[in-house]
Formats: structure tokens, C-alpha cells, sequence
């Protein structure tokens, strides 16, 4: 069955919880304040689309196509990208909320997160060489056989990554945060 194709539309201040959305493939298409929490969004198709301070806590994903999707202010509580079709996933997040999202084994080459919160998001076995983090707030992330090669953490901080399970070659962090490579440890690092 052919899925319906919508492009280039605007979708504005509408809850999903209370109209449908037709499923289908949406490319260059502008969703701005809309609420999608719980939302069965399974196999749908997000292609060069931007969603604007929209709520899509705990929608369903699986086999959802997200391809160079941006996220702006959004709330995307409990997510499970790793449920997302992992073909051509791409995406940036900016001033967003992925407090227990899971992007396990998920490849993230690329992806961008700029000044969000990850909470207790699962990077387990992820790929995230080259993905781009900035002023993110990593507060209980679960950082297990995560490749983070060349990936800079400079300017985020609480994260704790232990180097002898992950993988942190030609990785970037400044000295003021270097005790999240060292928690493990137990040890005392002095002003």
C-alpha cells in the first residue's frame, strides 16, 4: 500500500491526541506547537522536517523515518530512537528535552545536540563519532561500549563515561569536567 506524501505544509498548534495525523510520508514539512504525546507515529516518514516546540513524549516510533529532521525547543521525553528505522537517521536537536530517550546502538555520525538535556538518556553501543554536542546536560547518561571517537564535550558537563569501556579517542573535554572520565575511581580532585 502507497503511503499518502505530503510536502511543503504547515502544521501549527495542533494536538495530535485529539486529531489524527494520516500517516504517510511528510517532507519539508514545518510542525510548530503541536502535541504528539503518545502518539502512534509507527512507519511514518519525516523527511527535511522541523518540528518547533512540539511535545512528542513517549509517541511510538518504531520504524519511523526521521532524515534530516531537526528539532527545535521540542519535549521528547522517553523516546526511543533506537526503535526509529536506522536507514539515513539524521537528525539536530536545539534547546530540547530527551530526559530518558534512547538512542541505543543507534548510529549517530553527524547528528547534532545543542544545548539539550539528555537525563538519563541510554547511549549503550551507540556510534556517535563527529556528532556534535554543545552546553548539553548529560545528568545520569548511560555511556556503555559508546564509540565517542573525535566527539567534543568541551562545554557539556555531568556526564560520567568510563574510558576503559568506551571508546574516546581524539575526544575533546575540558579540564574542569575531566573528573566524569575519573568517577569510577572514587577519587578527590581539589580546586
Amino acid at each position: 500500500m502507497i503511503k499518502p506524501y505530503f510536502e511543503d505544509n504547515d502544521f501549527s498548534s495542533i494536538d495530535y491526541t485529539q486529531q489524527e495525523l494520516d500517516k504517510g510520508e511528510y517532507e519539508n514539512c514545518l510542525f510548530t506547537n503541536c502535541i504528539f504525546t503518545e502518539v502512534d507515529l509507527r512507519e511514518f516518514s519525516f523527511i527535511d522536517c522541523q518540528f518547533i516546540n512540539c511535545d512528542l513524549s513517549n509517541a511510538n516510533i518504531r520504524h519511523t523515518v526521521f532524515r534530516d529532521v531537526q528539532f527545535k525547543s521540542c519535549k521528547l521525553l522517553g523516546l526511543q530512537f533506537n526503535e526509529s528505522n536506522e536507514l539515513f537517521f539524521t537528525a539536530s536537536f536545539n534547546s530540547c528535552q530527551l530526559r530518558l530517550a534512547s538512542f541505543y546502538r543507534r548510529k549517530l555520525k553527524g547528528c547534532s545536540f545543542i544545548n539539550c538535556q539528555l537525563h538519563e538518556v541510554d547511549f549503550a553501543e551507540a556510534d556517535l563519532q563527529k556528532a556534535r554536542f554543545e552546553q548539553c546536560d548529560f545528568s545520569n547518561a548511560l555511556f556503555d561500549r559508546t564509540n565517542l571517537t573525535k566527539v567534543d564535550l568541551s562545554d557539556s558537563y555531568h556526564f560520567t563515561i568510563d574510558p576503559e569501556v568506551n571508546t574516546i579517542t581524539k575526544a575533546s573535554f575540558s579540564a574542569d569536567q575531566l573528573i566524569g572520565l575519573l568517577r569510577k575511581y572514587q577519587i578527590i580532585v581539589k580546586p
